[in-house]
């Protein structure tokens, strides 16, 4: 059995790759590095869910204590003002998953990859892109939202009771959506 170790952006999403990884025969480590949250609420709230969640399904978690949010704020620099799924998310992915496959190989696991392909809300050709430009040999490039994987990640959630947010944690994400302006009479 390979043993990979998994990006976890949060429980919610965790939970139906964790399912998905075990079905496949890996053993899987949580790997929980999300310098994007910017609000200390915010991200105790989501890592005490995924606390929860590795007890309940008897996985080990690895938190990672680096990773610092103006570290994440550097990576990202100039890209502030694009919008949610726009540029700034690429280099946030490169930087979770280079945290990750850093971690994997000082761990001595055989693989990396991250929860994030489960979100609908994500496009997944930029983070397995990501992945494989860290570490095309290492990275495990799984679309975790395929074959009805956000739905089961909906209902695991609900059956273990896991913090569900709305946003991906930066908070450049949290930005009110423009409105639109009415049409001018005339």
């Amino acid at each position: 059995m390979d043993d990979v170790l998994l990006h976890t952006c949060c429980a919610p999403c965790a939970s139906a790759c964790i399912e998905r990884l075990q079905a496949a025969r890996y053993g899987v480590t949580l790997f929980f590095s999300n310098a994007n949250i910017g609000d200390a609420d915010e991200y105790v709230r989501r890592l005490r869910s995924v606390e929860r969640l590795a007890a309940a399904l008897r996985v080990e978690l690895i938190v990672d204590t680096e990773a610092r949010h103006g570290d994440w704020l550097a990576a990202i620099r100039g890209h502030e003002q694009a919008p949610e799924g726009g540029a700034r998310c690429r280099p946030c992915f490169g930087f979770s998953l280079e945290r990750t496959a850093r971690a994997a190989a000082r761990l001595g696991l055989a693989h990396f990859t991250t929860s994030l392909t489960v979100s609908p809300h994500k496009h997944t050709p930029a983070i397995l892109a990501a992945g494989r430009a860290v570490d095309a040999a290492r990275f495990l490039p799984l679309d975790f939202k395929k074959q009805g994987g956000f739905a089961r990640s909906v209902a695991l959630a609900r059956q273990y009771s896991l913090y569900r947010q709305d946003y991906c944690g930066c908070e450049f994400s949290q930005r009110p959506a423009p409105v639109p302006h009415p049409p001018t009479p005339g």
